[in-house]
């Protein structure tokens, strides 16, 4: 089944954020083009790579929100994938651009989910929806609560 079209509107006086017409979510957006590489056999974007697609909208969000992951990295946090979710729409070949949005999903004691929407540019068409979970984690692997400073993202994260 084919999700609602993904309809992002530019919010005023933040360029990096875009509100959808449809869900009403606000989402920070990025562009990406593909490489070769991310090709496969059949000259599309192999499935795989597009969990790297997510790491860079998210990587890209936490840097605009001025909270890089070296930062969390340097504060003794790591917060590693637990899991995944993809539905796939329609592939993505090698130079084509795209929009990668993201935004902060559910927050536990623990544990924290984003998503993400991945556009065709210039079509729109949703390429890919999905998530990743992460579990917050100290330098010895240990889970341990989100940090202050994470939590606080979500909490201030445009509604």
């Amino acid at each position: 089944m084919r999700p609602k079209p993904f309809i992002p509107e530019p919010i005023d006086g933040h360029p990096a954020y875009v509100r959808d017409r449809n869900g009403g979510l606000v989402w920070h957006q990025c562009r990406l083009r593909t490489l070769y590489a991310d090709t496969d056999r059949s000259q599309v974007v192999y499935h795989a790579n597009y969990l790297r697609y997510f790491e860079f909208g998210r990587a890209s969000l936490m840097r605009e929100a001025a909270y890089p992951y070296r930062e969390i990295e340097d504060s003794g946090f790591v917060y590693p994938i637990i899991s995944t979710g993809l539905d796939y729409f329609r592939p993505l070949h090698y130079d084509d651009a795209m929009l990668i949005h993201s935004r902060p999903g559910q927050r536990e004691r623990v544990k924290l989910r984003f998503d993400y929407v991945i556009t065709h540019d210039p079509s729109g068409d949703i390429v890919c929806i999905g998530y990743t979970r992460h579990c917050a984690v100290n330098a010895r692997g240990i889970p341990v609560e989100i940090d202050p400073k994470t939590v606080r993202l979500w909490e201030i994260f445009p509604e």
